[in-house]
């Protein structure tokens, strides 16, 4: 399976910003072990490439990791060799795009008005992300409407009691941070067990929503 239908697959993106790099594998662990497999490692934690590359190593063939928090085009091209499979920005930069797509990596840019949107998609994302998805789902719906051809993928915003709604809406997936990887608390084996169990919760919320 390619990168790009893995991620539709999966249908979540968690989202690991700021950890410990010592934390992160385990945290990866976790997550895979409750069903999530599309991680993103955001470039602003400490040591983001080489904890891209441990985790891509370690977990080849299970989890499929990203880069994100990715603003120019060099810092794509240093995260693609490190091992990320996609990349995702906060923002829209034409040259972010063109370097990760030459790399061979799935590009997904962020926007949030339908110019902007209509823009990171012929600019060449292979997804939207909606960001901040703070409007909710029926923001993406409304989107949606003129647009159904663009996949979006709402982030920021998203948690438990609305991501069934997002899918309804028409997303095609949703990126998760602190409200599935809180990494502002101490990672021991009571927190993995704790993110395993809320991995199976959006992983159940997700097929129920579908």
């Amino acid at each position: 399976m390619g990168t790009l239908s893995a991620i539709l697959d999966s249908k979540l993106i968690a989202i690991i910003r700021g950890a410990k790099p010592e934390d992160v594998l385990g945290i990866a662990k976790a997550l895979h072990t409750g069903g999530v497999n599309v991680l993103e490692i955001t470039m602003n934690s400490a040591k983001a490439l080489s904890v891209i590359e441990e985790v891509s190593h370690e977990l080849r063939g299970q989890v499929l990791v990203g880069a994100g928090t990715v603003l120019d085009a060099e810092t794509a091209g240093a995260a693609v060799s490190a091992g990320a499979a996609f990349i995702l920005s906060p923002n829209l930069d034409p040259g972010t795009i063109r370097m990760t797509k030459s790399c061979g990596a799935i590009s997904i840019p962020a926007a949030f008005t339908p110019t902007e949107i209509v823009s990171a998609y012929k600019h060449g994302g292979d997804l939207i992300k909606v960001f901040p998805a703070t409007l909710g789902p029926s923001f993406i719906k409304d989107i949606r409407a003129p647009l159904p051809h663009i996949p979006l993928l709402p982030t920021g915003g998203v948690d438990l009691s609305n991501i069934r709604e997002f899918m309804r809406a028409g997303a095609v997936g949703c990126g998760i941070g602190s409200a599935l990887v809180n990494t502002s608390l101490e990672v021991t084996d009571e927190y993995l067990a704790g993110l395993t169990e809320k991995a199976r919760q959006f992983v159940g919320a997700l097929q129920a929503g579908g």
